[in-house]
């Protein structure tokens, strides 16, 4: 349905400006104008919410030139979900930046925040192969230059690491789709869909665009560089990257994977990618048990959470629809409460280690007696991603857990009970370090109430997500590119 006013361009347009903005205009001015155009973004991806969900999915062709010469952006239900989370969680991480960061830091922070943001817009509306390239380039040198903004051995260091895995990924994805292209003379993702067919060239335009997008996401074994980059940045750049940026490049291979019907012509890729997730939820568990720096076990958790999004991939093969579509369905929240609950994790982390002045587990002891709400908006985070009820983690876990029984594939059930085991056990050895008397007294360091109430508001909405599901669950459910090619 055509809308008199449509907000899809000004969700690329007001994080374009802003970036290009605040690189010209004074330091002193960057915050200022940075808080205007994030109220905008709010309100534009708000305005888009409503008339998705009363009007139905919204198709906008940028300069009225039409698909396939020009280029067309769509926002279905799962779309504008994600505009949505970008937005809170983008606003959320900038207002922690603002009061985190030095101001030649929080001056230089704004046009990559702002970089990433329409990268990651673009993405979620991008209806054709070529415009998710841009969006995915545009989201690596973000993210790249983000994690190198520590400015220190270490992070510059992951940075380089993150660059390689990255552009890696993305030249592999381009020559799948110049492949794509070559074969089928469009890049429209629709009009591909329809004319797909599963010949030689398909199938290394396939495989090249799936490894690529592999690793970006960094599915296990091909996660080396992630924890480094996540928990070596500084604390607002991991809740960015942990919360939404690996979430783009996974959102891509599901959709080439749904809506090319891959699972029909690969069902053995199906349970092998299951197994790869199998194996991020158990290593990724054991390494986050193993560490003894905090946010080098939110990087690991990070891994592990990856995992349980790719189960999505063999339980949507299924001669059940209805175990088809609570795959998707626990996928997609899964992922929704992945994003709040590591986002506000690793603030709650970031303050953690501010209080302390140390990075290690050991300085944690005497901080649940001396900083509660910290530790309170840590375990609420904790919560969900164990997957214990009411969080929107349990409500995810319970979907996937109900497709595996309908599916007859009992194996993901076991592996989901032990992923919630390990992560209880690396989240409850959090706070036993806590827990520990200190003969030192109160002398930790205090952070800005705002620093704090910002981790604990994140971690309350994954929690919250356990009485709100019908809500994303209607809007996943909304017609879409995906909801429409369901097995």
């Amino acid at each position: 349905m055509s809308m008199i006013f449509s907000p899809i361009p000004w969700l690329l347009v007001i994080p374009l400006a802003g970036a290009v903005l605040t690189m010209l205009i004074p330091w002193h001015w960057r915050s200022p104008a940075s808080l205007l155009g994030i109220l905008t973004q709010l309100m534009a991806s708000l305005i888009l919410w409503y008339q998705v969900s009363h009007f139905g999915p919204q198709i906008y062709a940028m300069a009225d030139w039409q698909a396939p010469l020009g280029i067309a952006l769509r926002a279905d239900g799962l779309a504008t979900l994600f505009i949505l989370m970008s937005s809170v969680i983008a606003s959320a991480c900038a207002l922690y930046a603002h009061v985190y960061l030095s101001l030649a830091k929080r001056a230089n922070f704004w046009p990559l925040l702002w970089f990433l943001w329409a990268s990651l817009n673009g993405i979620w509306l991008a209806a054709d192969t070529f415009n998710l390239y841009v969006g995915l380039e545009l989201l690596t040198f973000a993210a790249v230059g983000l994690v190198a903004f520590s400015s220190d051995e270490r992070s510059l260091e992951a940075s380089i690491r993150y660059l390689y895995a990255a552009l890696l990924g993305s030249m592999a994805y381009l020559l799948g789709v110049a492949l794509l292209y070559g074969a089928q003379g469009t890049l429209a993702m629709d009009s591909l869909a329809d004319t797909w067919h599963w010949g030689p060239t398909n199938q290394v335009a396939v495989t090249l665009i799936l490894g690529g997008l592999l690793l970006k996401t960094a599915v296990f074994p091909l996660h080396t560089w992630l924890p480094p980059a996540h928990g070596g940045a500084l604390t607002p750049v991991s809740a960015l990257l942990s919360a939404l940026v690996i979430k783009a490049s996974f959102y891509i291979l599901l959709r080439f994977w749904v809506e090319f019907g891959i699972y029909e012509y690969l069902p053995s890729l199906s349970q092998l990618l299951g197994a790869l997730g199998a194996g991020a939820i158990i290593w990724g568990g054991w390494m986050a048990l193993k560490q003894t720096h905090l946010k080098m076990v939110v990087a690991y958790s990070t891994v592990a959470q990856i995992g349980y999004m790719s189960l999505i991939f063999p339980l949507l093969v299924s001669d059940s629809s209805e175990a088809s579509l609570m795959a998707y369905q626990g996928g997609m929240l899964m992922l929704l409460a992945h994003a709040f609950a590591k986002a506000g994790m690793f603030l709650a982390a970031g303050n953690l280690i501010f209080c302390t002045g140390k990075p290690d587990l050991q300085s944690l002891a005497g901080m649940s007696r001396y900083r509660p709400l910290n530790i309170f908006a840590f375990g609420l985070a904790g919560v969900s991603l164990m997957g214990l009820p009411p969080s929107g983690g349990f409500n995810a876990k319970w979907l996937l857990l109900q497709s595996s029984f309908m599916s007859g594939q009992w194996w993901w059930i076991v592996v989901l009970l032990i992923g919630s085991l390990l992560s209880a056990a690396y989240i409850f050895r959090v706070f036993a370090y806590t827990y520990k008397e200190t003969d030192r007294g109160d002398t930790f360091n205090r952070p800005h109430l705002s620093l704090e109430l910002i981790a604990l508001g994140l971690s309350v909405i994954s929690i919250l997500w356990a009485f709100l599901s019908v809500w994303p669950l209607n809007m996943i459910s909304l017609p879409g590119p995906l909801m429409e090619a369901l097995p």
